[in-house]
């Protein structure tokens, strides 16, 4: 069974300035922090989402829970960006059989509109359930943070 969670937020702050953090390292464990952190591999700690190969393996990244305890992994393959300030994420997980993560930043007048697209289906109908209740918590808690750093838009 397939899941899905959609959520977006207006900030007060550029585009531009907003993409370049939500793609980078340490934006996204930034948004994670503290419920969760992924790990990068050496050599990838200053790599950003616009320039990794598409539809290629990136890495595999742990996620762990408070920064510490492995609870999954993500092998992360970036299969599409733009246009303009966008990106599709279609990985597998050890939990999930299929992860979907699409981030589109797009202009408005009083700074920029986040979307996160969420799709997920579980290895289990057990691991898929979890995920519909923990994916809310998490990219909620992810759009605060976004919040608290670069304010909402009015």
């Amino acid at each position: 069974m397939e899941h899905a969670f959609d959520i977006t937020t207006d900030l007060a702050a550029p585009p531009e300035t907003v993409w370049t953090h939500a793609t980078g390292v340490a934006g996204v464990n930034g948004e994670l922090t503290p419920l969760m952190r992924m790990t990068v591999p050496r050599g990838l700690a200053d790599m950003t989402l616009d320039r990794v190969p598409l539809g290629q393996r990136v890495a595999r990244s742990w996620v762990l829970l408070f920064g510490l305890l492995p609870v999954d992994y993500d092998d992360l393959t970036i299969v599409e960006r733009g246009p303009g300030r966008r990106f599709l994420e279609n990985s597998r997980m050890l939990t999930q059989s299929s992860w979907s993560h699409e981030r589109v930043v797009e202009p408005i007048a009083s700074g920029c509109r986040l979307t996160d697209h969420l799709r997920w289906r579980g290895r289990t109908r057990a691991f898929g359930a979890m995920y519909r209740v923990a994916i809310p918590i998490l990219f909620r808690h992810r759009h605060r943070q976004l919040r608290k750093l670069f304010g909402s838009a009015a």
